[in-house]
């Protein structure tokens, strides 16, 4: 298959998301890669992460991209020096030993509110190549690891945290431990307890997926469509289609499969992985941070055939360019980018109970993506 926009070459790749298994080694179907959400374990500790490492390892995928989640507390440096002894008071743990069973893992990408490139070189693979950022961080709700303070009300949405600005805007696939806003976030009791922030910054970025977990009762998949044309509403949404499981119930032997390639039922996914020429950037210690105080001069592309001259002010920060003379428009998100249409939002959280789980432990399938993605040999 071949990107009609870019000329580029794509090539199915099959994405195995998993998230919540909390000590739990469920049986994966086949892919060529495999994404974890977080929540390895129940807290974390040496004994707990070495059995889920090894089960992980064992996985037979090509690349296994793995987050920590607010249960797996040991990785959390910070948190753990403070309240490590709550947990384990009787045998307190090792950071350092603990993060190293998965940073000197040699077939785990383990990704901590960081990016990283990911090309497949196995010559039975599809050979193909994405950027992925992971990030463990969840909105606060207890004494867990990896938490933020985000306002739930959206009244108080003026003062969102800016720890999803750090997702690169060039990213394939991000995953997150908690969800976004309103997507696969919903409780059984039907309270959206996702992050406004991440949602606002998925709708900058527009990656081709985005994996999570947290919310056990938000398992499921959306294909949500941004729209990038409303001048006046801030990161609109177009349209969220929900995603029927084709095989539900441990008892069927089929798998769950979210296609997004266009070769069954469903069209394929309205995102070209564009990358665009975005400016506007200041660095921060090691991290590339945007800033929407930045001024962005010059011409920048919106279109494929519009060029522009444009200040960026924060006032634009979320709104659309379907008036190319329009200076409220999002022109880092949007310049050379308008081919990132379309966005599958996948929660793939295995543990399917609550705890204390009464009557049992229950689980979820894993939830197997059909992805193109462009292919890098030549």
């Amino acid at each position: 298959m071949v990107d009609q926009n870019h000329n580029t070459k794509l090539r199915r790749t099959r994405i195995v998301c998993i998230s919540d298994t909390h000590n739990c080694t469920v049986k994966l179907p086949k892919g060529d890669i495999l994404i974890h959400a977080g929540d390895i374990t129940n807290q974390g500790s040496y004994s707990e992460l070495s059995r889920a490492v090894k089960w992980l390892e064992e996985a037979k995928f090509e690349a296994k991209i793995v987050i920590a989640g607010n249960h797996d507390i040991t990785l959390d440096e910070a948190f753990y020096d403070e309240h490590g002894l709550y947990f384990h008071n009787q045998n307190p743990q090792s950071h350092e030993d603990c993060l190293s069973l998965l940073t000197s893992s040699p077939s785990i990408t383990y990704l901590n509110h960081t990016s990283q490139s990911i090309r497949l070189t196995s010559p039975d693979g599809p050979r193909t190549q994405f950027k992925v950022f992971g990030s463990p961080y969840s909105p606060r709700h207890g004494l867990w690891a990896f938490y933020y303070d985000a306002p739930i009300s959206p009244s108080t949405y003026s003062d969102l945290p800016r720890i999803w600005d750090d997702i690169p805007l060039d990213a394939d696939v991000v995953v997150t431990h908690t969800p976004s806003r309103t997507h696969c976030d919903e409780t059984d009791e039907r309270r959206a307890t996702g992050c406004e922030a991440l949602r606002r910054a998925l709708w900058r970025v527009r990656p081709r997926l985005a994996v999570c977990g947290h919310i056990h009762d938000g398992r499921g998949a959306e294909r949500v469509t941004w729209d990038l044309t409303s001048r006046n509403v801030a990161f609109a949404e177009r349209s969220v289609a929900r995603w029927t499981d084709p095989a539900p119930g441990m008892e069927s032997s089929k798998i769950s499969l979210v296609d997004l390639t266009g070769r069954r039922l469903t069209p394929s996914l309205a995102n070209d992985g564009s990358r665009g020429d975005y400016r506007g950037r200041t660095s921060t210690s090691s991290t590339t941070t945007r800033t929407a105080a930045t001024a962005v001069a010059g011409p920048v592309t919106l279109g494929s055939d519009v060029a522009v001259d444009a200040q960026v002010c924060r006032g634009t920060i979320g709104l659309g360019g379907d008036d190319p003379q329009s200076s409220r428009c999002d022109w880092e998100a949007l310049g050379g980018r308008m081919g990132r249409e379309e966005t599958c939002i996948v929660n793939a959280a295995i543990m399917k109970s609550r705890y204390p789980h009464v009557g049992g432990k229950q689980f979820n399938k894993p939830i197997v993506v059909d992805l193109d993605l462009p292919v890098w040999e030549d």
